[in-house]
């Protein structure tokens, strides 16, 4: 499992632009916010979630003070319908604990079988940044949002863009 110092490795051996923001272990979003961040327009909120079928799996990342509403996300990228992966299902796939989810976890998911969907607001030319965990609940990891996809897309996860 790739973990919080193998992803800093990768991108120092890659060198790839981060900052890194150590702060007490965080379980959601209203723990986020206690916080002090660098970039907090550009910190994520991710969520896990699954078809009713228990076939496709989705991470969708979308800006922290955004909320999600499934049945329209269902019917925009023609999806079953959606709900929350277990977190057996979460820690399986991406080796992650709830309050870790990433799109980093993606580097978990060996049979590439999670499509990652970023909300497009991040890749607005005024939006270059974004605020992901290193798959660990203890720090904030900020890159360039062209530089995590790309290395989502090596890995060879599907990335859709799209407005959420």
């Amino acid at each position: 499992m790739v973990g919080k110092e193998d992803i800093y490795r990768m991108l120092r051996e890659e060198e790839i632009w981060h900052e890194i923001t150590e702060h007490p272990a965080v379980y959601n979003m209203e723990e986020m916010a206690q916080i002090k961040l660098p970039y907090p327009e550009a910190d994520a909120k991710n969520l896990f979630v699954r078809d009713s079928k228990r076939r496709d799996y989705y991470l969708i990342t979308v800006r922290g003070d955004k909320r999600v509403d499934l049945k329209q996300f269902r019917q925009q990228n023609q999806t079953r319908s959606l709900s929350f992966a277990s977190a057996e299902e979460l820690g399986e796939l991406l080796g992650l604990i709830p309050g870790a989810v990433t799109p980093l976890g993606l580097l978990n998911d060996g049979d590439r079988r999670v499509s990652f969907y970023l909300d497009a607001s991040f890749c607005r030319p005024e939006a270059q940044k974004i605020g992901v965990h290193p798959n660990d609940n203890t720090a904030t990891l900020w890159l360039q949002v062209e530089d995590l996809l790309r290395l989502i897309r090596a890995h060879g996860n599907p990335v859709h863009v799209v407005p959420i």
